[in-house]
């Protein structure tokens, strides 16, 4: 099949960055004065001159006002930037200079300049003159270069919007000392605003969705709220909400020169979302065009529910695979009746805590296959595979079936919330996951994983080859994961190595790896768990999926939990109380009120007693509502998140604001009581999705709908012709019957 030509968006990407590159290496060569200033000017009116890779659907000029300026390029660490000038017939910008060197090249329309150099020899403040020395027409074809102390006017002369690239030897935002004169014959001057409106090239739907289609590494990134998110999104996009993205998003797209679409509903945060990106080195930005409304409006489908295209998979699977089942009366009377039978929860140990089916072990996801080998008494004893609802359970059946354990195994239908709708109770259980498996099962595992791998075309990577996509990872994306349980991670695991476990990763892929087309590098201690995960990533279609087969050595081994990687951190000054010198202030009446900006779920399990849920968004107002008070302090989960927004925090004294030295996690570590429940409240409790076993009111009918939804996607997905999104989906949907 002949490939499609890559999308615009990929296109200009591309010779930005050369531009840019050859841009740097004449300033490096040749300094900067007027001589060097010339191959300047032709490097960027050969980029100028490629007018396709700049379709005016990209860079909209405002209904009213003057135009926008778009960021197409901005080097935090070298200092150049460049961007993308769009203006409507009549635009006009007064004298201004620049305080930093500056080139202007056409792409259409005309802009004309008019030069200044001052006069004055700026000994008063605020007070100057200025004399003409020339002018030009910057047209297609036509540049004009800028000395830091040269001033111009530009005026749109053409007939129709323009734009035009302006490189500069510094960001905008970055150039406080930029000034403008209201006209040439004034004799004062004003200083530019700290920080200019800079805009963020968009993506219209159909070319969005031909670079979902594309084999180009890209992220779709939708940055509301999870619970906004879960009502409608892209099928392909990844949840990463703007109040927590500086937590997020360097383990969810780790290569900042990658492609990045952003969206929400109709364009309101992603403008945003864009700076804040832009000013930790993400450099490839887009925003979809309309957002979520806009791409509804283009006749594309959106999504309900989270972790859409796992979800799609696992029913997949059972339809491809016709995974055997059994229902929740059917095993309740077996049960009942003393039959014989090894009930497996394939879920995390924590969820497996809350509720499960009685008599369960608890083996989650790719762990189940060497453990169950363990637990069964004998291979006539079936063994029954539930999760919460489907995906995991039909995963980890399969897996077994796959694995060729002579048992029967089955799933059990609808897990945890079929149970339950068939009027049987669940039970709390303490137990933790079932024992490491011993020699004999992990031999048996080892070699049934083996026969998963060759059937599903596994890849094998040595150091060698790994240290060569080390090397290319920032040109080509790399994801390394470990896929042990996070216990067995923080014993000891490879240096640079993420903690997700195997089964979590097949649950929420677009969670975890949110570059579609990324390299994929799988590790674990013995081959058993790295092998039976990507042979399910290979057969949803992740392109480049390798297992790591190179034994372990102690040198490349760290212990501890998995490091954060949290954008800025070092950046946020602020003032901490420790969790004993906050429990003292709260026993002073009006002294203290404290803020915690954990999610919802989060907030309800355990917060500090007395405190206030709130959302970032708009925290400075949302203070305001707080009862009389002498200090505010704010807290998350670990105190990251508080710190955070504590720093950003506007009109707000700072010594009326701290943060709790380690969040709620550390005030509970000290001995102090947690609150759970809905406490109090200064924004609406809607930024989390919940399980329809978390939601309150009728949980029955919100489980019913639920297990509806999902047994519906693959006919939701054909039916918006969107099954081409999603690889392993064959082009004739398989028959339910």
């Amino acid at each position: 099949m002949q490939s499609k030509p890559s999308p615009v968006v990929e296109q200009r990407s591309v010779a930005v960055g050369a531009t840019m590159d050859a841009i740097r290496r004449t300033v490096l060569e040749r300094g900067v004065n007027r001589e060097a200033l010339e191959p300047i000017k032709e490097t960027l009116m050969e980029l100028a001159g490629q007018s396709a890779l700049f379709p005016r659907a990209h860079f909209p000029v405002p209904g009213t006002g003057k135009g926008y300026i778009y960021r197409l390029f901005d080097d935090v660490d070298a200092g150049l930037a460049l961007y993308a000038s769009a203006g409507v017939p009549g635009k006009y910008q007064p004298p201004h200079n620049h305080t930093t060197w500056a080139a202007i090249a056409a792409v259409y329309g005309d802009e004309h300049n008019v030069l200044y150099e001052r006069t004055d020899n700026g000994a008063t403040p605020g007070h100057g003159a200025l004399r003409r020395i020339g002018e030009l027409t910057v047209c297609p074809g036509k540049a004009v270069a800028l000395m830091p102390d040269d001033f111009h006017t530009i005026e749109v002369t053409s007939a129709e919007p323009s734009l035009h690239l302006h490189v500069y030897g510094r960001s905008l935002e970055r150039l406080p000392g930029r000034i403008y004169f209201e006209t040439p014959q004034s004799e004062t001057y004003a200083t530019f605003p700290a920080n200019p409106n800079i805009r963020t090239p968009v993506i219209p739907p159909r070319e969005l969705r031909d670079l979902m289609l594309s084999s180009i590494e890209h992220a779709v990134l939708d940055v509301r709220e999870e619970g906004a998110f879960a009502e409608a999104h892209l099928l392909t996009a990844s949840s990463a909400p703007l109040s927590s993205l500086e937590m997020r998003v360097a383990a969810m797209v780790p290569r900042r020169d990658t492609p990045i679409v952003l969206c929400d509903a109709t364009g309101e945060l992603v403008n945003r979302a864009a700076t804040l990106l832009v000013q930790y080195g993400y450099c490839n930005l887009c925003l979809l065009d309309g957002g979520i409304e806009g791409w509804k409006q283009s006749g594309f489908a959106t999504y309900a529910g989270m972790h859409v295209p796992s979800k799609a998979f696992g029913e997949y699977i059972e339809l491809q695979e016709k995974t055997p089942s059994i229902t929740a009366d059917e095993l309740s009377e077996r049960l009942a009746a003393g039959d014989p039978m090894t009930v497996v929860d394939c879920r995390p140990n924590a969820e497996f805590h809350k509720g499960t089916l009685p008599g369960a072990i608890n083996c989650p996801g790719v762990d189940l296959l060497p453990a169950v080998l363990d637990q069964v008494p004998s291979s006539e004893v079936p063994v029954v595979v539930h999760c919460a609802g489907r995906t995991r359970g039909i995963i980890g059946a399969q897996t077994l079936l796959d694995g060729g354990i002579e048992n029967p195994a089955l799933v059990l239908e609808d897990g945890t919330m079929g149970w339950r709708l068939a009027g049987h109770p669940l039970q709390e259980s303490r137990v933790g996951p079932a024992p490491s498996p011993s020699t004999k099962a992990r031999r048996a595992a080892a070699a049934a994983s083996s026969a998963i791998g060759r059937r599903g075309r596994v890849r094998y990577l040595d150091e060698e080859g790994l240290a060569a996509m080390q090397a290319q990872a920032g040109k080509h994306t790399l994801y390394l994961v470990d896929v042990r349980s996070t216990a067995e991670y923080e014993t000891g695991h490879r240096r640079g190595a993420r903690s997700i476990p195997g089964g979590q990763l097949l649950q929420a892929t677009e969670s975890w790896l949110a570059v579609r087309g990324a390299r994929i590098v799988l590790t674990d201690d013995d081959g058993i768990r790295a092998t039976i995960t990507a042979s399910w990533l290979n057969r949803m279609g992740f392109p480049e999926v390798y297992v790591l087969g190179a034994p372990w050595h102690r040198d490349w081994l760290e212990t501890g939990p998995e490091p954060r990687k949290v954008l800025g951190l070092g950046r946020y000054r602020v003032s901490w109380i420790d969790a004993d010198a906050l429990a003292r202030r709260q026993q002073q009446e009006g002294a203290v009120e404290v803020v915690d900006l954990a999610t919802g779920p989060q907030y309800r399990d355990g917060h500090v007693p007395g405190a206030w849920f709130a959302a970032r968004e708009a925290l400075s107002s949302t203070l305001k509502q707080l009862p009389e008070h002498d200090l505010v302090v704010l807290t998350s989960p670990d105190g990251v998140l508080a710190s955070i927004v504590a720093a950003e925090l506007d009109g707000v004294a700072a010594d009326e604001v701290q943060v709790l030295l380690g969040g709620t996690a550390a005030w509970s570590a000290a001995g102090h009581a947690l609150e759970d429940g809905d406490g109090r409240s200064l924004s609406p409790v809607d930024d989390a999705y919940l399980k329809p076993y978390q939601r309150a009111g009728d949980q029955e009918t919100a489980m019913r709908d639920y297990l509806a939804w999902e047994k519906g996607l693959l006919d939701e997905i054909y039916a918006a012709g969107d099954d081409e999104l999603l690889a392993f989906l064959p082009a004739q949907q398989l028959s339910t019957q």
